[in-house]
């Protein structure tokens, strides 16, 4: 037996529809039950004030005999009546509470009020006869309100979930897209039916498949072709420091871009390893003291420090490639006007500032400066490894990296590393 969810959508919603449209007719079907059943009973009660109009004495008749033969009425039926000349004279006795004269009733039907259950009935000599019948006449009308009350919450109960079962996929549909497009390779959906969402849910599921299968085997390609030159730049590193004296300048120059190159290399390197973190082991965490870290860092290149003594549980050599990387790049555009700050945050984590006075960053720029081989400018010098690294990093010790151009200029980069462990 197939299931609501395995219809094409279109079959879905239109089954939603037909259902809401079958209440509000059965609805209907009552509502004209409900005024046929009024017509009924008016037609009823006219027959029976003309069975009593045939046995009641002429106008011209005595009080007392008119009012004699509504007391037989009275006795043999449960109704109470009152006869009243057109003027509006009283011509029969009356139990209490008494019955008021129509005013502005209309012969043939019920008077006072809506829930009344007062029958006038115009003879013809002019005079009126009331019946006050005992069926409660009160009740029904609230009854039927709660009979519509009833029908609308069931028309809201059955379509809700229905509506709400498709709208719900198409959201996690969203929001598994949404991951997908921030990075999170792993992202899918449940595929829930047979339906035009549950196809898409499918092939959304199979193209992140074809997405990750692809990142990575890029990544295990820039790995394993970066690990593979190592060996040559080796082999080149000895031949040049086998060159003779007169080519010393020339083997030197060979020797700095060899170094440069390897350099490149191992940022490639690490940055593979970072990326596939999940599955490769990159390093330790040991308690590493943070401000030592940064105290060395900084007094190398002669950069101001300002920090709390913080030990945290991190990779260390991880951590000071981070902190190299933000330094270096912030004296590459603002010379030496660069401060760095550390300091413990409320979740007993860490917080790394890096503070220069260059240029900037152009607010078009600051969501791709992460990205690997990026840089502002084709002319500087640097890989463009650096910040890419730099957010890698922080990611594989749970944290995360943000950038915002500073009030008079420049920039400061923040890493905020969450607690793993504290040593205090």
């Amino acid at each position: 037996m197939k299931r609501i969810t395995d219809l094409p959508m279109h079959l879905q919603i239109f089954l939603a529809v037909i259902s809401a449209i079958s209440l509000v007719v059965l609805c209907t079907i009552v509502l004209w039950l409900w005024t046929d059943d009024e017509n009924r009973h008016l037609n009823a009660f006219a027959t029976f004030s003309g069975m009593v109009e045939q046995t009641l004495p002429s106008a011209s008749a005595p009080v007392d005999a008119q009012s004699a033969a509504i007391d037989s009425w009275m006795q043999r039926t449960n109704a109470r009546f009152a006869l009243f000349t057109a003027n509006g004279v009283l011509l029969s006795r009356q139990l209490s509470p008494a019955i008021p004269f129509p005013h502005q009733a209309k012969a043939g039907g019920f008077f006072d009020d809506w829930y009344s259950s007062r029958f006038v009935w115009q003879l013809q000599d002019k005079r009126l006869l009331v019946i006050q019948f005992s069926v409660d006449r009160i009740e029904r009308p609230w009854t039927f309100i709660l009979m519509l009350l009833a029908l609308a919450t069931a028309v809201v109960v059955i379509s809700f979930p229905v509506i709400r079962r498709l709208t719900a996929r198409l959201e996690s549909l969203q929001h598994s897209v949404e991951s997908l497009g921030k990075g999170n390779l792993a992202a899918r959906v449940q595929v829930t039916g047979r339906d035009e969402v549950g196809q898409l849910a499918a092939s959304f599921n199979r193209s992140a498949t074809q997405i990750e299968a692809l990142v990575q085997s890029q990544k295990s390609m820039l790995a394993n072709a970066s690990h593979e030159l190592r060996s040559p730049l080796m082999r080149i590193q000895m031949a040049s420091a086998l060159l003779s004296a007169e080519h010393s300048q020339a083997s030197n120059e060979l020797q700095r871009s060899v170094r440069e190159l390897d350099a490149l290399v191992e940022e490639i390197l690490t940055l593979s390893r970072l990326e596939m973190a999940d599955n490769v082991i990159v390093g330790e965490l040991l308690a590493t003291d943070i401000t030592a870290l940064a105290a060395e860092e900084c007094a190398s290149v002669e950069v101001e420090l300002h920090a709390e003594h913080i030990v945290a549980q991190v990779d260390a050599r991880l951590m000071r490639r981070l902190m190299r990387n933000l330094i270096e790049n912030a004296l590459r555009y603002a010379g030496r006007d660069v401060t760095v700050k550390l300091k413990r945050t409320p979740d007993h984590g860490f917080l790394l500032t890096v503070n220069d006075r260059g240029p900037g960053i152009p607010e078009s720029e600051m969501a791709r400066i992460f990205e690997p081989f990026y840089r502002l400018t084709r002319t500087g010098n640097g890989s463009g490894l650096g910040l890419a690294l730099v957010r890698s990093i922080s990611q594989y010790h749970g944290g995360d990296v943000s950038v915002q151009n500073r009030s008079g200029g420049g920039a400061s980069f923040r890493v905020r590393i969450p607690l793993l462990h504290n040593f205090t």
